[in-house]
């Protein structure tokens, strides 16, 4: 075998580079729960100083700041000691509630890496791991990593691009919210719309929890109700509007759940399907997106849809044209792409 030295140092920068970037998620997910982020947003800290404002040790605190100052996270100034925090960097890492909200993204990674002996006994049995398997930061971070993007959009772009939708949420209708997670979603569009009612349903019962809990503090829990209940069982229709958020590619049975979204739509209804954003072939998705969405994927959405029954695995990356197809399948006789964005697909289905 002959090697070519120029390829392999290419690559080997590569996996440096993903090794620092696979360590540094800990990182990341560290500086949000203590406090570290935040307190540097508000000035610049010696270590010794951070550690002060955080409660938290100097000489820990330290090594974290080097480390994140390598990754390119904070700002160091070699004639001070100290280190920052730009306004940009500032405004993705310190902010739950903002439009982009990076620790999210890494407290969902690692809660789903956690899973890692069980899926490797998967590969090799191709059985599945449900979602209510995993560990709690994989239900937490999902919310903390999808939601700023659904505040960021959903009322933006994702439901004007909707066929009189908006109208008639604001006139007062009724809404089922399929696999809620820990409803986020619903009680966003709740407090968005006080004329409209709300159901929303995951088969996860810990989540309803969540929700119920969320609404509560919304103060949105009289016009939303919750339901532990799978995406082919939730009940209450008709409905005006059936809304599944990043939920449907993770279905064993995406088909009976799109029959029974129809059987519960009002003859009017509008079904928004909000998917991962993914080209139609491998080739397209062979991108930074893609693979953040393919590895997920492998630990989170396939497993979920094959620990299910109904022989479905369509994976965070289907792409528009199985979705298409399984909707029409399911006796939809409009589809159309709404929106989209470098994340997320809006899809439009109605009877």
């Amino acid at each position: 075998m002959t090697i070519n030295e120029e390829k392999l140092m290419e690559f080997v920068h590569k996996f440096v580079g993903d090794l620092g970037s696979t360590m540094a998620a800990g990182g990341i997910v560290i500086g949000d729960r203590l406090g570290l982020y935040r307190a540097l947003a508000a000035a610049p800290a010696l270590p010794e100083e951070l550690a002060r404002l955080t409660n938290t040790a100097p000489r820990y605190v330290e090594e974290w700041l080097r480390g994140q100052a390598a990754g390119g996270y904070v700002e160091y100034d070699p004639l001070t000691g100290r280190y920052s925090l730009t306004e940009e960097k500032a405004f993705a890492l310190t902010d739950p509630d903002g439009p982009i909200f990076a620790p999210g993204a890494f407290q969902l990674a690692l809660g789903a890496l956690k899973a890692e002996p069980r899926i490797v006994e998967a590969f090799r049995s191709g059985e599945g791991l449900g979602w209510d398997q995993h560990d709690d930061d994989v239900f937490t971070g999902c919310e903390r990593f999808f939601r700023p993007g659904y505040s960021a959009n959903l009322f933006s772009q994702w439901l004007p691009s909707l066929d009189g939708v908006e109208e008639k949420l604001r006139a007062g209708v009724r809404v089922a919210d399929v696999g809620c997670g820990h409803g986020a979603s619903t009680v966003m569009m709740a407090s968005a719309y006080p004329a409209s009612v709300f159901h929303g349903s995951d088969y996860h019962g810990d989540s309803v929890d969540q929700a119920r809990k969320r609404a509560a503090s919304a103060g949105v829990d009289g016009r939303v109700r919750f339901e532990a209940a799978g995406a082919q069982t939730f009940g209450g229709g008709p409905y005006e509007l059936v809304t599944t958020f990043d939920a449907l590619h993770d279905m064993g049975d995406p088909l009976g759940a799109a029959r029974h979204v129809l059987s519960q739509l009002s003859p009017d209804g509008t079904w928004m399907i909000v998917e991962p954003a993914a080209g139609d072939s491998v080739s397209d998705n062979l991108n930074p997106v893609g693979r953040v969405y393919y590895s997920f994927s492998a630990f989170l959405c396939v497993p979920s849809a094959l620990s299910q029954e109904g022989g479905y695995s369509l994976g965070a990356q289907a792409g528009e044209e199985p979705i298409r197809r399984l909707v029409a399948d399911a006796g939809f006789t409009r589809f159309r792409r709404a929106a989209e964005t470098p994340f997320n697909i809006v899809y439009e289905a109605r009877p």
